[in-house]
């Protein structure tokens, strides 16, 4: 700052001109010297000095921070998911056969059951009397029929010898053949009586799981209609159902051929739904020959071994079919992907540190959290992963890599702890 003083002839009146260096012009205070004060004067020359400054520009803030990797070839496994339920190959209803009163209940409710253990029982005395009296009326009719083969015997030897009528043989022969018929039908209802009464005691069918109880010990089942009194369903193995889009099947259908497979030689991992795989492979069983044209789907069915027991008839879950796989593949995480309008982008980082965005071609099925960039990368460009909200256009980055960042964090931990020994040692 630079001061010049004048003085205006013959009147004692003086001029006081300031002029800071980083003004251009002076500002000019006329004073008169008898009556100046420097505290008058003061404040005039803080605003001169105040007016004149220039304002200082705002600190440029460092480019942000982002998380970044190097895009590189990888040979994926591929895979696709359906979804579906699970079914038994036989589900067996166990029926009363016969009209009865339930006397017992002979297995325990959601066990394993063997073909042929014994499951219930009904009351059996109304059906061994009607045993009973159809065996009577079989040895009445044996008795008859031995009765009539000695009376033709008879008569054939005394009309042989013209002391007997033929009329009498005659007749004594259509008793015979009349008592023969009776025979047989007594034994008809001998056989009919037996199987109802073996129809008292229910067995189960084949081997499975059984479900619970449809009636109670006291009940009369059978009357009018077979009455329901369990379930039984096989489990061993398991069948899988899935209704498969046809866009899916086709996809399938097409990478297997190119494989030189059939789609029916994919393995398929059964996946619950807890997550958890199911520890035994399966295979495709079936595939129905008619698309349903109302859900454009087509109905497959897998097989999967159950020796432990554990999978249930009804349980959702899906399975995956093991594609084959595809070489050389640029994979990138899922969430470096920037979604606008249904088309994708990624942010690139260049050599010069700068970060711009390009749209990619998306493989549709995912591996796992990746994705399969088709078109729009190269292996070794570098891509952000993390801290995509950060990203301008043109804009310049501090990108770090996993093990930048690890590391820089590692630094960071060090230097602190050894202002906290220095701080500690110094009280």
């Amino acid at each position: 700052m630079v001061s010049d003083r004048s003085q205006v002839r013959g009147k004692g009146l003086f001029f006081l001109a300031i002029r800071p260096t980083s003004c251009t012009g002076a500002v000019v205070f006329p004073f008169s010297f008898p009556d100046m004060k420097f505290a008058l004067v003061l404040p005039w020359v803080a605003l001169a000095l105040v007016a004149c400054k220039k304002p200082t520009p705002p600190p440029q803030l460092p480019p942000p921070l982002v998380l970044v990797m190097e895009v590189a070839k990888k040979d994926v496994a591929r895979s696709t998911t359906f979804i579906g339920k699970l079914d038994s190959p036989q589900n067996v209803e166990v029926r009363a056969r016969v009209e009865s009163f339930l006397d017992k209940i002979l297995f325990e409710e959601g066990s394993e059951v063997t073909a042929g253990a014994p499951l219930f029982e009904l009351d059996k005395k109304p059906y061994e009397e009607k045993l009973a009296s159809a065996k009577g009326k079989l040895a009445e009719a044996k008795a008859a029929l031995s009765k009539s083969v000695l009376d033709v015997t008879r008569l054939t030897a005394l009309v042989s010898q013209n002391a007997a009528p033929q009329r009498e043989l005659d007749a004594a022969k259509t008793s015979k053949e009349v008592n023969e018929a009776s025979v047989a039908s007594a034994e008809a209802q001998v056989k009919s009586a037996e199987l109802d009464l073996g129809y008292c005691d229910i067995k189960a069918p084949l081997a499975g799981r059984i479900g619970a109880k449809e009636v109670s010990v006291g009940s009369l089942v059978g009357k009018g209609e077979p009455t329901l009194l369990a379930t039984i369903s096989q489990v061993d193995p398991i069948w899988f159902y899935s209704a498969i889009s046809e866009v899916d099947y086709l996809n399938a259908e097409k990478l297997a051929s190119e494989a030189g497979r059939k789609i029916g030689e994919l393995p398929v991992q059964l996946i619950l739904a807890d997550g958890t795989e199911h520890p035994d492979m399966g295979k495709w069983v079936f595939v129905d020959r008619v698309a349903d044209a109302t859900t454009a789907t087509i109905r497959a069915r897998a097989e999967f071994p159950n020796s432990r027991k554990a999978l249930r008839p009804g349980m959702f879950a899906r399975v995956r079919v093991s594609l084959p796989t595809r070489d050389g593949n640029l994979l990138i995480p899922e969430r470096a992907l920037v979604e606008l309008q249904g088309k994708n982008f990624v942010w690139i980082i260049n050599a010069e540190g700068k970060a711009s965005q390009r749209p990619v071609e998306v493989f549709p099925n995912r591996v796992g959290s990746e994705v399969i960039i088709l078109k729009g990368l190269e292996a070794g460009e570098r891509i952000v992963v993390e801290g995509l909200q950060k990203l301008r256009e043109g804009a310049p980055v501090q990108a770090m890599t996993p093990a930048q960042m690890a590391e820089a964090a590692k630094s960071m931990d060090t230097s602190h702890a050894a202002q906290r020994e220095t701080k500690k040692g110094k009280e």
